[in-house]
């Protein structure tokens, strides 16, 4: 005859057992649906990563293609925004001499100047002036 402290025992752990899966089921089903939903946004992550390459990738060509420079067009825009060399160069990252030497075509911008300078082609007189403060701004707190 077996020992009633074993049987209670093994009845205990039985039970124990049984009300540990009913309470990890949802648990675990709750696991299932998160991997689910972790695998769908890798799907979406490697989707718009890949988007991003092909949009990265035909970008530099269509640059390329447009991104003529004449010193007279480059008074001229400078003029039109009312900027003057040394303002013009900090919206470009390049000196005020490298300004005046592109007008007098004694020198002739990089292939980035030349995308920089395209990028800086559609800009209005207003955003113009609004970039320069914001560099301004920026170049106070850096000197803090």
């Amino acid at each position: 005859m077996p020992n009633i402290a074993t049987v209670l025992k093994a009845e205990i752990s039985r039970i124990a057992r049984k009300e540990a899966r009913n309470e990890l089921q949802a648990t675990r089903k709750a696991a299932v649906q998160h991997r689910h939903a972790i695998a769908e946004l890798r799907r979406q992550l490697a989707q718009l990563q890949r988007e991003l390459s092909l949009a990265v990738k035909v970008k530099p060509a269509a640059v390329k293609q447009r991104a003529r420079f004449t010193a007279k067009g480059l008074r001229a825009h400078r003029a039109r925004l009312g900027l003057s060399a040394g303002d013009y160069g900090r919206l470009l990252g390049v000196s005020a001499q490298s300004i005046y030497n592109w007008e007098q075509e004694s020198a002739a911008p990089r292939e980035a100047q030349r995308a920089k300078l395209l990028a800086l082609r559609s800009v209005g007189s207003r955003e113009a002036h609004a970039r320069l403060d914001g560099i301004a701004a920026s170049d106070r707190r850096s000197k803090r």
